[in-house]
């Protein structure tokens, strides 16, 4: 199931929510991709039930030494939970308004 809902920022950027649902088991497969893609702000992981896990921002530029603690972190979450869902924050166009 994915979702998407639009956001307009005070500065102009188009920013949107996608949600994933997905096993545990693909949960730090799938973290890295959507970190590789670039445009992500906010990464949620919540449990079946709805509660939130873990939450954290990304900022560009940032990779590398600066994730493995949160990796290390999702994957200990991914070895806990059966099933869960991914919320993605993602940057859009921005408007020239």
């Amino acid at each position: 199931m994915i979702s998407v809902i639009l956001v307009l920022n005070t500065n102009l950027t188009m920013s949107f929510t996608e949600s994933f649902k997905i096993n545990g088991e693909n949960l730090l497969k799938k973290v890295k991709e959507l970190i590789e893609e670039g445009n992500v702000r906010k990464i949620t992981i919540n449990d079946k039930n709805g509660k939130e896990l873990m939450s954290f921002p990304l900022t560009l530029g940032v990779v590398g030494a600066v994730f493995a603690p949160v990796l290390a972190a999702i994957g200990a979450v991914a070895a806990l939970v059966g099933e869960c869902t991914i919320t993605v924050e993602r940057e859009g166009a921005t408007t020239n308004n």
